[in-house]
Formats: C-alpha cells, sequence, structure tokens
C-alpha cells in the first residue's frame, strides 16, 4: 500500500488520478446523488479540481484506488470559504497554513472491514502530512453523519457553527486542529494506522 504524491505527473500518478476521480463519481453521484459535474461520463471534477489542489491517494498493490481526499487552500477559491461560510458562527478559518479536506471518499468496492481500514488509514496521513509540511489546521464542510464519526477520532475537532439543512442533507463546517497531541488522540480513538506516503497535485487536469 502507499500513499502517492504528485508533482511530476508519472504515468502511474496519472492512472491514481483517473482512479480517483472515478471513485469519487461511484460515491458522490452515484451512490450519494450529489448534483456534480461529471467528466467523460466517468470522473466527478468540480472547478476546485485545479493546479493547486492536492491529493492523497490510497492505493493497493495493483495500484486499486482504496481512499483519497482532495486538500485546499484556504488563502484562495475553497469550499466552506465560498459556497458555505454560512456554516460558520464566525469568521471562516483561512490562512497559509490552514488546509480544506474536501471529498472524502473510500472505494465502494472494498468489504466493510477493509473501508474503515482505509478510513483509518487516510485519516492518520493527513494527520501526519499537517506535521510534516507544517499546517496546524484542517477544516471541511460534513453532513451529519460523517461529522458525527470525524468528532469521534480523537483529534481536536469541533463544529464551527450549528447544523444547517441544505436540500435532502444537514451540513456543518468543522475545524481540526493539528499539533502534537494530535497522534496520540487518534491512537486513543484507535484510529491511528500509519503508512509511508508522498503528496500530489494535479496540472491540467485528467490527460
Amino acid at each position: 500500500m502507499q500513499m502517492l504524491s504528485h508533482q511530476a505527473r508519472p504515468a502511474t500518478e496519472d492512472t491514481a488520478l483517473r482512479a480517483m476521480f472515478a471513485a469519487r463519481k461511484e460515491v458522490f453521484i452515484d451512490l450519494l446523488k450529489w448534483d456534480l459535474p461529471v467528466l467523460a461520463g466517468a470522473y466527478e471534477l468540480d472547478q476546485f479540481d485545479d493546479p493547486d489542489a492536492e491529493y492523497l491517494i490510497l492505493v493497493d498493490g495493483q495500484g486499486r484506488h482504496r481512499a483519497s481526499a482532495r486538500l485546499l487552500r484556504t488563502d484562495r477559491p475553497h469550499l466552506l470559504g465560498d459556497l458555505y461560510p454560512h456554516l460558520c458562527d464566525g469568521p471562516v478559518p483561512s490562512g497559509p497554513s490552514v488546509r480544506e479536506i474536501t471529498r472524502f471518499c473510500l472505494d465502494r468496492n472494498q468489504t466493510a472491514i477493509e473501508r474503515r481500514s482505509a478510513r483509518n488509514q487516510l485519516v492518520t496521513a493527513l494527520a501526519e502530512h499537517a506535521l510534516r509540511t507544517g499546517v496546524t489546521d484542517y477544516t471541511g464542510v460534513a453532513d451529519l453523519a460523517w461529522l458525527t464519526q470525524v468528532l469521534r477520532f480523537g483529534w481536536q475537532c469541533t463544529p464551527l457553527g450549528r447544523v444547517v439543512r441544505e436540500g435532502s442533507r444537514s451540513l456543518a463546517g468543522l475545524h481540526i486542529r493539528i499539533d502534537d497531541r494530535t497522534i496520540n488522540g487518534l491512537q486513543h480513538g484507535q484510529i491511528y494506522e500509519p503508512l509511508s506516503f508522498r503528496l500530489f497535485g494535479m496540472e491540467g487536469g485528467v490527460a
């Protein structure tokens, strides 16, 4: 297993990106019925999948997608700041050391046990990536069911405001503080499952 990083776009990482965008369509459009754009009938991408976006992608030994997340800078356009600022009781957290976690995606083609392990590995990678790169805070938009899970992971996570009904979904903004207590918190929450990884971003979309 590996967590991929992308700067030079070798073929293996293009394959991982394609697998991630296909998995996002299966989860967010086919399963959850979100109204999102589709590329070539197979890939879910939106306006935030631009050259500044970065991705953590967990793949198995055959290069198949298991889990992924998109990281957006908060000192530029991002979901919470541009589309959902009303989910925050105060100012939207932003700055050069703050990243927004979006499109947290667990592949549907896994058993429940495999999905739980992939979730834990991806959460662990998010924490370790932040600690290695100077990211001090994560933000995000979550539906109520997912927010309930995230609050129990063991890291320092708090809602940014009240839960708001948006169509068929109940959404809330969340804030995660990353510091020297984070790993211990994830360990106590039985979430910590380390994995070596690299981070990557995308330039020019899916070729």
